[in-house]
């Protein structure tokens, strides 16, 4: 479970920022129990956080942060020794200096039958590994792990420091085997360490991305083989189903080729159903709710963290509001699954059609500044009341994170320009 993502010159978020998924005394019921403590009350966990602000404010580079950590603890000892130094780095641009600052990624998560709490992080800079560290939390007691820091080494080499008892694995072992450019986790989960397998384990198995549009084909594949596939059709095929006919599609059926995957969903008709063509015959938003699913349900059968980016641009506002919900149920979601989403939509933030589906700590904000750089913040700093209407408020400006436009500005400047084509 993520507790806290915090991220530093990356993209277009240049200063440290932090998007934290703790439950704070704003949140009505939605937050679960994560089975820690602090100062002597329960720790709980956001299932949602959801990200609003303009257009090009940062909302999608903060996902892209999350998958970048990723993609380094996954691919830093294979895919990096292929090239010298860091190969995927996007530092700050606007700004020269930032080429020269390390990128900063760090997560704090909640791991195993009995809850412990760790906190893993990084800094790289364009040619290697600048700092690295885990600590570990059992009954809230903190155990270092290792700190690694490139800049008190000796001979180029990386200082590592292994305090007390808490990390057991063969640490000199592992970092003679750890080059510059790749990260001491990834190179203990390679060779098999099981306490730094299970904390990369919880990177390989989460993070999974939904863009708008771009992975549409891939997504749609997802789907098609987990009905297709005999052996996890019994799991999610039926799933599959039930909420494609709940999307009010007019659905009742899918016919699924086993050997090609290929589908033909059946629609209702005045004497039987119907088969379409999936391809040519399906609606957009037939193809984006069925392209979803995929993701979706395996996201929620792992207990994993699923990032979408523009859920507004993926689904109507009603189903995007049903998929909020789904997450923050405790029994459609009993293994602690969680969405984090960027999106332009307010009327996720309280329509009285949508009854609110998100509570005040789980809203995001994403401005962007005069230098270009992203500030990311909580709806939560604006103090906002229980009763308050969120969406008027966002839509008015009162907690910033939208376009700074004045109403009729666009047009304006296109009679001007019209107009002085005209007078040449």
């Amino acid at each position: 479970m993520l507790l806290r993502f915090r991220l530093a010159n990356h993209r277009s978020i240049r200063e440290e920022h932090e998007l934290s998924l703790i439950g704070t005394e704003f949140n009505a019921g939605t937050a679960r129990e994560t089975g820690l403590s602090s100062k002597g009350r329960g720790v709980t966990a956001l299932p949602v956080a959801g990200v609003f602000g303009a257009n090009a404010s940062g909302k999608s580079n903060l996902l892209s942060g999350l998958r970048f950590m990723r993609t380094a603890v996954r691919e830093s000892v294979t895919e990096w020794a292929k090239y010298p130094g860091v190969v995927p780095r996007e530092p700050f641009k606007l700004d020269s200096q930032c080429r020269d600052d390390t990128t900063l990624c760090e997560v704090d998560l909640v791991l195993g039958v009995d809850p412990v709490r760790y906190t893993y992080g990084f800094e790289l800079s364009d040619d290697r590994v600048e700092a690295e560290w885990m600590h570990a939390y059992p009954q809230g007691r903190r155990q270092v792990w290792f700190d690694r820091d490139a800049a008190r080494g000796d001979e180029g080499g990386d200082e590592f420091v292994f305090r007390g008892t808490g990390f057991q694995g063969r640490s000199a072992d592992l970092v003679a085997f750890t080059r510059s450019n790749a990260l001491f986790l990834s190179v203990g989960a390679t060779l098999n360490d099981p306490q730094l397998s299970a904390v990369h384990r919880w990177f390989s198995d989460n993070l999974w991305l939904v863009t708008p549009g771009a992975d549409i084909a891939s997504r749609t594949r997802w789907t098609q083989h987990l009905l297709a596939d005999v052996k996890e059709a019994p799991k999610y095929a039926e799933d599959i189903l039930r909420l494609l006919s709940i999307a009010d599609l007019g659905l009742t059926g899918a016919d699924i080729d086993r050997e090609t995957g290929a589908v033909r969903l059946r629609h209702r008709a005045a004497d039987s159903d119907v088969a379409l063509d999936f391809l040519r015959e399906e609606s957009l938003g037939t193809h984006a709710w069925f392209a979803f699913l995929g993701p979706l349900l395996t996201a929620l059968t792992a207990g994993a963290v699923l990032l979408v980016d523009e859920l507004d641009s993926s689904l109507h506002p009603t189903l995007a509001a049903e998929v909020v919900r789904l997450f923050q149920d405790l029994d459609a979601n009993p293994k602690g699954a969680q969405l984090i989403f960027t999106t332009h939509d307010a009327t996720l933030l309280g329509s009285p059609v949508l009854d609110r589906p998100l509570d005040r700590d789980q809203i995001w904000i994403t401005a962007k500044q005069r230098s270009g750089e992203t500030e990311l913040y909580p709806l939560i700093d604006a103090k906002p009341r229980p009763d308050e209407n969120l969406e008027r408020g966002y839509l008015r400006g009162r907690y910033g994170g939208i376009p700074r436009l004045p109403t009729g500005k666009i047009p304006r400047e296109r009679s001007r320009q019209l107009a002085a084509k005209g007078a040449e």
